[in-house]
């Protein structure tokens, strides 16, 4: 017992040690932007107050939050520190929320505004900065929050349930998790609007409505649809996402404005599909897959095994 209490022990004296040299590093990138831009910028007022805020967010309070952590670090205190800082957590979340409009702004800013280009230009320039950009450290605090979440982990699995510290460790870790899963529901919901907004930019013309609600992007990729009369393979290009499966063909490679984009051929509702595998269970060349609609039956086939296996979960999990 003692034995594993002294490796425990070494182990979150080491962990504790790391924690408190990168916040230092942290904090040090953090101060960048709030010292050589933020509050410059106010004093200067080059940006409009509700455009800087826009851009920056809660960044201030956050340095704050990570300046207060440090100190009790420095000295030891674990748990007051913990407790201290799990208050701020929220203000990841809400940084997190307002990052993609915080870049759009910038983007818009550097584009617009010519004294905000070049004092941006001329702060980067600065030795302190070795070479890295404002665009590099703003998502910083996000990369942070998933460092915390090993650190106080780490903490946690070599602290002694029966030791003071335990049950703070054990708060900080559940509250840091929160948040985390919080900002992952974020940049999950931001991809995949994304996603949806390039299928919607591939598709010829705007009858299909790609942009919706609720919407989930799944996969995309080429199948060969077999015919029912003995007609030949046809190569398409499918889409599938949460709630529709999209068959699509490629456009005339000599049309004018639709060269390079795809014509939607069929919207297929997968509330009412039924997926089977015909062959594909033996690990022969590819297989083929029946999705079965109320009003229509197709057949898919890759000449690829693996492809053709991931379609098949994919579709059935869609559809369940």
């Amino acid at each position: 017992v003692e034995e594993q209490r002294a490796r425990w022990e070494r182990k979150c004296s080491r962990t504790a040690k790391e924690l408190l040299e990168t916040e230092h590093k942290y904090l040090e990138q953090l101060d960048l932007v709030v010292t050589f831009f933020v509050t410059i910028l106010k004093a200067k007022g080059t940006l409009k107050p509700a455009v800087l805020e826009t851009i920056f967010g809660p960044l201030e309070s956050i340095y704050s939050a990570s300046h207060v952590l440090s100190l009790h670090l420095e000295r030891g205190n674990l748990g007051p520190g913990l407790e201290n800082f799990c208050q701020n957590l929220e203000l990841y979340g809400h940084y997190a929320e307002n990052l993609e409009q915080a870049n759009k702004t910038l983007k818009e800013q550097l584009r617009k505004n010519k004294s905000f280009r070049r004092f941006k230009k001329l702060q980067e320039t600065r030795l302190q900065f070795q070479g890295r950009k404002l665009e590099d450290l703003l998502p910083l605090p996000l990369q942070r929050l998933h460092q915390y979440k090993h650190f106080l982990r780490d903490l946690l699995e070599n602290t002694s349930p029966d030791s003071a510290e335990y049950q703070k460790l054990a708060t900080a870790v559940k509250s840091v998790s929160e948040v985390s899963r919080w900002v992952q529901g974020i940049t999950h919901k931001r991809e995949n609007s994304l996603q949806l907004l390039r299928v919607q930019k591939l598709l010829k013309g705007h009858k299909t409505q790609v942009l919706s609600p609720g919407r989930w992007y799944i996969r995309e990729g080429w199948l060969l649809v077999v015919p029912s009369k003995g007609e030949e393979l046809k190569r398409r290009m499918f889409f599938l996402f949460s709630d529709i499966f999209i068959a699509t063909k490629p456009c005339h490679p000599l049309h004018l404005l639709s060269s390079n984009k795809l014509a939607c051929q069929a919207v297929y509702p997968l509330h009412q599909c039924i997926v089977d595998k015909v062959f594909g269970h033996t690990q022969s060349q590819g297989g083929l897959l029946s999705l079965s609609f109320p009003h229509k039956t197709l057949l898919l086939m890759s000449s690829d095994q693996q492809d053709i296996n991931d379609w098949y979960r994919s579709l059935t999990a869609a559809v369940r």
